[in-house]
């Protein structure tokens, strides 16, 4: 499997993770700890993919897919929102601001690999 998946993660550790797990998979990986760093990295490159913490110092991960989403030339990059905070109204939250998927923290690596080339083959049922 290929393609450019942006990490959005502040915690080093798992970032770190994140980027193992999916570079073991074949995926190339850049990474950033902020929302404004995500805008950035975007504007530089349009990734195929992002994992996007929502706890996020500064700019969240909500407000990050937002702006990805309202603009036409991000609008369509799958975002799988991650978090620690798996409640129920978490959920409608993390899809109303236009993520494709969440997964709650701690992440199941495979699952997460799995969801990543569901979304990147557009084969995640609706």
């Amino acid at each position: 499997m290929s393609g450019r998946v942006l990490i959005v993660e502040d915690d080093r550790v798992s970032q770190k993770m994140v980027r193992d797990a999916l570079r073991a998979a074949g995926y190339e990986t850049d990474e950033v700890h902020s929302g404004e760093l995500a805008l950035q990295k975007v504007a530089e490159g349009t990734p195929d993919l992002i994992v996007m913490d929502i706890r996020l110092p500064g700019m969240d991960g909500l407000e990050t897919t937002r702006r990805l989403k309202a603009d036409p030339e991000t609008a369509a990059i799958p975002v799988v929102a991650v978090t620690a905070h798996a409640m129920p109204e978490d959920e409608s939250m993390i899809r109303e601001a236009g993520c494709d998927a969440y997964m709650p923290k701690p992440l199941r690596f495979s699952a997460l690999l799995g969801l990543v080339r569901e979304l990147l083959t557009g084969s995640l049922p609706a």
